[in-house]
This record gives structure tokens, sequence and C-alpha cells, in this order.
């Protein structure tokens, strides 16, 4: 499926997708975090579509806003595509977890918690992987400081 087709039948499920392609093979889908879920669901679900693979989930600080990339295949159809959802709330970043849709998510979302910050709804564990529990700041985000670790030039 090229990613016109893909972005043609997935726009007739969510009529107000953003789409681009910034520069890459893939095609990447900004979806709205309440869309999130149902649209990963369907993604997964769909014969024409079949993305069984989730493997790359990732958390990203753009600056003002937060936000989770996942990078999604179809071992069935061998294509692939990006989907990104984001949000202004730096305060209280929360976006529902595909790890009931991907099993694998589930070590990924607890990283992404532990890193950025960024909560998942009903999520099985959610809780930090790397970092102790007393660990109160987000060290992946861009506005974190360390004055005893940070090396300033």
């Amino acid at each position: 499926m090229t990613n016109e087709a893909i972005q043609t039948l997935v726009n007739s499920w969510v009529p107000d997708l953003e789409f681009t392609e910034e520069g890459s093979q893939f095609l990447n889908i900004n979806v709205q975090p309440e869309q999130l879920h149902h649209f990963m669901n369907q993604l997964k679900s769909n014969t024409e579509t079949q993305f069984d693979y989730l493997f790359c989930l990732s958390g990203v600080d753009w600056g003002k806003e937060l936000g989770v990339v996942y990078h999604l295949e179809s071992t069935v159809h061998r294509h692939i595509i990006v989907v990104k959802v984001k949000t202004e709330d730096r305060e209280n970043p929360t976006f529902d977890s595909v790890s009931d849709i991907w099993a694998t998510a589930e070590f990924h979302e607890r990283e992404v918690f532990d890193f950025f910050g960024i909560k998942f709804n009903n999520h099985p564990n959610l809780k930090n992987l790397f970092l102790t529990e007393d660990w109160e700041r987000f060290p992946l985000r861009k506005d974190f400081v360390d004055e005893v670790n940070m090396i300033i030039k």
C-alpha cells in the first residue's frame, strides 16, 4: 500500500488528521490525544493496514509541546508509518496507553514516563523503569537543569 493509499484510507476514519512526509519515505500522521487509542487500534485491526508491529515508541520534547512518536510496520503488507501525538500541557502530559494493542509498548511507555514525565492512561504498571522512585525531575526534557552534573561551556 502506498503512502497516498494509506492517507486516503485513514482519512476516511478520522477526517481531520494532519499528514506530513518531512523528507522521509514514511508517511507521518499527527493525531489528537483524544483520538489516539481508537486510531491506533484501527491501524492494527484493519485488514488493509494490519500494523501489527510497533518497532519504536519515543518521547519527544519539542519545546512548547511534549509528545510521543510511534513507528509502526505491517509485517503482512510491508508498509511503515509514523504516528505522532502532542500536548501543550507540560504540567500533566497524558495520553492513552497502547500497551493493550501492542504488548511491547508497556516498557517503552514506562521509559517515556521515567524520562519525560508523560503519563499513560490505562497502563498496567506505570512506574519508573530506570530512575529511582525519589527522582523528581525529567532528565530528557529540554528545560531539565542539573547544576551538579551539567557541563557548561
